[in-house]
């Protein structure tokens, strides 16, 4: 299973990507989605925007579930109290374990925020953000 992690930030612009999952067997073994699908993840997550800036008003929760698909992969959302968008594009439709990673990552988000030296809407460089996540990812999905 590929998984494929965006956080968009108030203007729409992308503050964090991330893929992980398992790989594929055969070929090179290095890509976890096919060369293709992996070139369209963003479009993918991009064009989901205007159903999370849709549902965000009208659902009474942060975590907005599965909100679109595309091809047998399904975009689940989750939108912070500072208007960052998290989107995972996933293979599996896994409801609570998706929710719990939405939590822990905005509490990992929110540390990140509380940097002096991080302006909201910047791109997150910062590795220990980026293993975060990857264990997280690994313990929920």
């Amino acid at each position: 299973m590929s998984y494929y992690l965006a956080l968009i930030g108030t203007q729409d612009n992308p503050v964090y990507e991330a893929e992980f999952g398992t790989f594929k067997q055969g070929g090179d073994g290095s890509s976890k989605f096919s060369t293709e699908m992996r070139e369209l993840n963003p479009f993918i997550i991009h064009s989901s925007l205007d159903i999370v800036e849709d549902l965000q008003w009208v659902k009474n929760s942060m975590y907005l579930k599965v909100i679109d698909n595309f091809y047998g992969y399904y975009i689940s959302a989750y939108v912070s109290p500072t208007n960052v968008k998290f989107l995972l594009l996933h293979e599996v439709k896994s409801e609570e374990s998706i929710k719990q990673f939405f939590f822990e990552l905005n509490d990992l988000y929110v540390k990140t925020l509380l940097n002096p030296f991080y302006n909201v809407n910047n791109v997150i460089k910062s590795t220990s953000f980026d293993l975060k996540v990857k264990g997280l990812a690994k313990k929920y999905l």
